[in-house]
C-alpha cells in the first residue's frame, strides 16, 4: 500500500492547497485521512485557511485572463495528455480511491475510467462550442449566437465518487476556456492530491498557466458558506445533500450565480410481468447494492407487479445470500460489497431500518450490522431486503446505504404514480418487454426522473449523457450532451452591413 502512496506522491503530511503545478503551505488544521475498512491512518492533509484560499482564488483570475484566450482545440489538446496520464496512473488511483472511500477495487478502476472517457469526450468538444446563425428580420443584417467563457468554476465534490466528478466538471469547464477551484470532500482529500499530482506534468509541460487547475482541501467551517458567496466565482457546481444544496443555492442565487446541483436521489426500478427477471434482478442488486449503496444513483425502491411479486422477492433472496458471502475488505478481488464510508453512515442504516420497521414495514433480508472479526471496529453491513410501502416517512427519505425497499403495484399507471411520488427525481428504469409500457414510462406523463431507462438499472450512467435530476436533485446537468453550455456565457449577436439603421419589429422613431 505504501508503494502506491509513493508512486502517486503522497507524503505522510501533505499540503491541501495548489494552484496546477505549485503546492503552497497550508496553515491550517490537519485533516487525517482514515480509511473506513480498517480505521488505519493512510496519511494526513494540512488543510487551508481564508488567507490561503485567498491566494488561490487571485492566482485563478489571472490564470483566466491568459486560459481563455488560448484556443479551445489547444485546451483540449492538454485535456488530451491529461486523459493519457490517468490512463498511466490508473490502477494506483483506482486502489486509493477503494483504500479511502471503501467501495470495491474494480468500481475504483471504473471511477478513474470514467475520468479518462470524459477527458476523451472533452478533447471532441473543444472543437464543438457552436452556436447558431439565423436569419434576421431585417434587410442586409446577420444574427448569430455564440459561446463565451465563464470565468471561475468552483466545485464541491463528495467522498462517493471523489475523483470522477472533478473529471467530469474540469475537463468540460477546461476546453471551454474557465479555470477550476476543487474543494474536495474531508473524507477523501488524498485522492484529490494525488489527481493534481497526476495531472502536474502535463500542466507544466504544456506552459498552462498556474491557476487554470485549483486545489483547495479546507474545514467546511472555514470554507463554507463564505466560498460559494465568492462573487469571483461565477457557477459552483455541487455535489452532496439536498439540504446542503438548498442552502448553498440560496446564497449563490442571493447574488445571482449560477450553480449546478447533483443532490439526492431516491431512484425506483419498475418491474413489469413481461420483464426478463434474469436482467431485472442482476441490475437490481448491482444498482442496490453496488458502492454499498452509497451512490446517487443506488436503485432504493423496487415497484414489483403484484402477479410476480413472490417470484422476484424469492429470487432477490437468493442474489443477496450469495452477494452477503462476499462483505468484506474492498481491495480484495472477490469482495462485492466494501464497508460504508463512516461510523455515522452505519448508524444512519440502522436507524431507517427501526424506522421502517416502526411505519410497519418487514425486513426480508439482512438490515444488520455484518459480523466483523474486529469487533471494536466495523463500518460493513449487511444488504437490506425491506417490504415497504411507498408513502412511509423513512421511503421517502434518502438512506445514503445499501437498503432496497420492495412495493407492490397493479397496474402501469400506478407503477409510474408510486416512481414519482417521492421528493426526489434523479435516475429511474423500467423492465419491460411491453413497447406501450415503456413509451408511456418515457412520455411527458411517465418518470419526472432526469435520467430514465429501459431495460437496464437506475445506476452506472455513461459520460455521453447529461447527468442530473429533478425536483429535489437540484435540476443540474453536468457531463454529456450540452451540459457544456452550462459552463459559459452565452451571447447574441447582430451585424448591420448596410447603410440603414432600421429598427426591429417595424418601429419608427425619427427626429
Amino acid at each position: 500500500m505504501n508503494e502506491v502512496l509513493k508512486r502517486l506522491n503522497i507524503d505522510k503530511v501533505n499540503s491541501g492547497v495548489c494552484t496546477g503545478t505549485r503546492w503552497l503551505p497550508a496553515n491550517g488544521k490537519e485533516n487525517v485521512s482514515v480509511s473506513p475498512i480498517d480505521n488505519e491512518e493512510i496519511a494526513v492533509v494540512r488543510t487551508a485557511t481564508l488567507k490561503d484560499y485567498e491566494s488561490v482564488a487571485q492566482k485563478a483570475g489571472e490564470a483566466f485572463k491568459i486560459w481563455r484566450e488560448v484556443p479551445a482545440p489547444q485546451r483540449g489538446e492538454v485535456v488530451r495528455q491529461i486523459g493519457e496520464a490517468l490512463r498511466n496512473n490508473k490502477q494506483d488511483l483506482g486502489y486509493l480511491v477503494s483504500w479511502e472511500m471503501g467501495k470495491i477495487y474494480q468500481e475504483g478502476l471504473g471511477e478513474v475510467q470514467e475520468m479518462i472517457d470524459i477527458c476523451d469526450y472533452a478533447v471532441g468538444q473543444s472543437r464543438l462550442l457552436n452556436g447558431f446563425t439565423m436569419h434576421s428580420e431585417r434587410k442586409k443584417h446577420r444574427m448569430y449566437d455564440q459561446y463565451h467563457p465563464l470565468g471561475i468554476v468552483g466545485l464541491i465534490t463528495s467522498f462517493n465518487f471523489p475523483v470522477a466528478v472533478w473529471a467530469w466538471n474540469s475537463m468540460i469547464a477546461a476546453v471551454c476556456g474557465n479555470v477550476v477551484i476543487w474543494k474536495p470532500s474531508s473524507k477523501t482529500p488524498l485522492a484529490a492530491i494525488a489527481v493534481q499530482n497526476i495531472i502536474s506534468d502535463v500542466l507544466h509541460k504544456n506552459d498552462v498557466p498556474e491557476g487554470v487547475f485549483n486545489l483547495v482541501a479546507a474545514q467546511s467551517s472555514v470554507l463554507g458558506d463564505n466560498f460559494v458567496g465568492d462573487k469571483r466565482i461565477p457557477l459552483f457546481s455541487i455535489t452532496g445533500s439536498t439540504a446542503v444544496g438548498k442552502r448553498l443555492s440560496a446564497i449563490i442565487g442571493a447574488r445571482l450565480g449560477k450553480s449546478i446541483l447533483e443532490l439526492g436521489g431516491n431512484n425506483a426500478v419498475i418491474v413489469t410481468p413481461s420483464a426478463n427477471l434474469e436482467m431485472a434482478i442482476k441490475s437490481v442488486v448491482f444498482g442496490a447494492v453496488g458502492t454499498a449503496g452509497q451512490r446517487c444513483t443506488s436503485t432504493r425502491r423496487l415497484i414489483v407487479h403484484e402477479s410476480i411479486y413472490d417470484q422476484v422477492v424469492e429470487k432477490l433472496k437468493i442474489a443477496y445470500e450469495s452477494v452477503s458471502q462476499k462483505i468484506g475488505n474492498p481491495l480484495h478481488k472477490d469482495t462485492l460489497v466494501g464497508p460504508l464510508v463512516s461510523e455515522n453512515a452505519v448508524e444512519d442504516f440502522l436507524h431507517a431500518i427501526k424506522q421502517v420497521q416502526k411505519q410497519g414495514g418487514e425486513v426480508l433480508y439482512g438490515g444488520t450490522p455484518y459480523d466483523c472479526e474486529n469487533r471494536s471496529f466495523c463500518h460493513y453491513v449487511v444488504p437490506a431486503l425491506v417490504e415497504a410501502e411507498n408513502h412511509y416517512e423513512i421511503v421517502q427519505e434518502e438512506t445514503f446505504a445499501p437498503i432496497l425497499y420492495i412495493i407492490k403495484y397493479k397496474t402501469i399507471e400506478e407503477a409510474i404514480a408510486l416512481n414519482n411520488d417521492v421528493p426526489q427525481g434523479l435516475s429511474s428504469a423500467i423492465f419491460t418487454q411491453n413497447m406501450l409500457e415503456s413509451e408511456l414510462y418515457l412520455s411527458e406523463t411517465g418518470s419526472d426522473c432526469g435520467i430514465a431507462n429501459v431495460n437496464i438499472g437506475t445506476s452506472g450512467a455513461e459520460i455521453g449523457g447529461a447527468f442530473g435530476g429533478e425536483k429535489d436533485t437540484g435540476g443540474g446537468r453536468e457531463s454529456g450532451s450540452d451540459s457544456w453550455k452550462y459552463y459559459m456565457r452565452r451571447q447574441t449577436n447582430t451585424i448591420n452591413y448596410s447603410t440603414d439603421l432600421p429598427l426591429a419589429q417595424g418601429l419608427r422613431f425619427g427626429f
